[in-house]
């Protein structure tokens, strides 16, 4: 496989979304001023956006990580979700906000906010660097949005296509014709 960056077109540039972290950072740290927080980054996607966003939340916090995986083919979803990767430790009591790359459809966040819910924390919120909120399907609450975007295919700053793309410090839309060949 081999980057094809020129049939990318930059849509959130790397400056546009420090300055966004940092605001969600400073926001989230005044909001949970004194309290006990939990990030829960949902894998594989929103692991950029963590480890840029933990180190402007200046109250103390703990981490841990969830990966989920839903059945169907690759270009639609069965809305069947399943835990592949479970939490290490327990939220029971704990604030709890989870950390997510994008939110379009919702069936993988309600899912989530279900079985968390089941867990006793003393409070779920969530945070998404990126949200296509016309592509929603199930109703729900979205605290804290990084950018609100329309329905299109993006990759970089964690997002990937066949799993590569991930490590670009910004957002990109592949322009038209980059799917056209794809096979790996």
């Amino acid at each position: 496989m081999t980057y094809r960056i020129a049939e990318l077109k930059e849509y959130i540039s790397r400056e546009a979304l420090q300055q966004r972290v940092a605001e969600l950072g400073a926001q989230i740290s005044r909001d949970y001023a004194g309290q006990d927080l939990v990030l829960v980054a949902v894998l594989k996607g929103s692991v950029v956006f963590l480890s840029d966003l933990m180190r402007y939340i200046t109250v103390p916090h703990s981490v841990d990580f969830m990966a989920t995986s839903s059945y169907g083919n690759s270009t639609e979803s069965s809305g069947v979700v399943r835990i592949v990767k479970d939490l290490s430790m327990s939220i029971t009591g704990r604030n709890v906000l989870i950390v997510e790359d994008i939110i379009d459809t919702g069936h993988t966040l309600h899912y989530l906010l279900r079985i968390l819910n089941e867990r006793g924390p003393s409070a779920i919120h969530v945070v998404t660097l990126l949200d296509k909120k016309e592509r929603r399907e199930v109703a729900i609450e979205v605290d804290y949005v990084g950018f609100e975007i329309p329905n299109a295919f993006v990759v970089g700053y964690g997002l990937d296509f066949n799993e590569y793309y991930r490590n670009l410090p910004a957002i990109f839309v592949p322009k038209e014709g980059f799917f056209q060949g794809e096979t790996d």
